[in-house]
């Protein structure tokens, strides 16, 4: 019986053993499965940072060249515009260039009928009336200094002619009267002188005692009657707005009539 039990309790033992020497064969490839696996985890997750890194790179060179895209087109648009815009400033080059030889030809033409009118005018004004002559004179040399000075436009020397011609254009519609001195033989005497537009100019002496007119036949004064002073007064009075306008009866004399005398 004492050896019975010894045996017996080696072949409890034995299952026992050899279960935990298989359990210690067994744990081996287990954790090298299981290192294996955290290695393929691990070489998964930086194979998927390295996707998300080129990912994003390529997500960021598509951005760059849609970018780049846009940026061309809107230079393609850009660089038509300045086609136009240069085609369009070529052609107003081309206008304007037109304008300039037109403006050259036009003071060709304009330059020597300028000359003309202030000649007309200095002739004008000679055989007119001889009223204002000093202010008269100055107006005409202004013009003659005016036309040849280069820092100065065609036109504003064609205005300041014109200006010049409506001046003695309203000289024919107005009254006027102004002290002056009239030449005579020996001497000149302060006067009042009195113009009726462009029809007929008269003096009249500080004393009234005396009054004339200026003959355009002869070119000379000529000593009116004693008719003419009062309505000569009343006249000169008028024309400095020192009485209200009146019906006046002044002496007047066509050349028609001078020369049937």
């Amino acid at each position: 019986m004492p050896s019975f039990f010894p045996r017996l309790l080696a072949v409890a033992v034995l299952p026992c053993c050899l279960q935990l020497y298989a359990g210690s064969l067994s744990a081996a490839p287990l954790d090298a499965a299981l290192d294996e696996s955290e290695r393929l985890s691990a070489e998964a997750k930086a194979s998927q940072a390295r996707i998300d890194q080129l990912d994003d790179a390529t997500r960021e060179m598509l951005n760059e060249y849609r970018s780049a895209l846009q940026q061309t087109e809107a230079l393609k648009a850009y660089n038509k515009q300045l086609q136009e815009l240069t085609a369009a400033q070529s052609k107003e080059l081309v206008g304007f260039q037109r304008q300039l030889d037109s403006i050259e030809r036009t003071q060709e033409a304009v330059t020597p009928q300028m000359s003309r009118m202030v000649e007309v005018l200095g002739e004008f004004i000679a055989a007119d009336l001889p009223f204002l002559p000093d202010e008269r004179a100055d107006r005409l040399a202004g013009l003659q200094d005016l036309l040849p000075r280069a820092d100065v436009s065609l036109a504003e020397k064609y205005r300041r002619i014109l200006e010049a011609y409506q001046i003695e254009s309203d000289y024919g519609r107005t009254l006027e009267a102004w002290r002056g001195e009239l030449p005579g033989d020996a001497e000149s005497r302060s006067v009042e002188f009195l113009r009726l537009g462009r029809v007929m100019l008269y003096y009249q002496t500080l004393d009234a005692h005396e009054s004339g007119w200026w003959n355009p036949q002869t070119r000379a004064w000529e000593v009116l009657d004693g008719s003419a002073r009062r309505p000569l007064t009343q006249a000169i009075a008028i024309a400095r707005q020192q009485q209200a306008p009146a019906y006046l009866q002044l002496p007047v004399k066509t050349l028609a009539e001078e020369a049937a005398q």
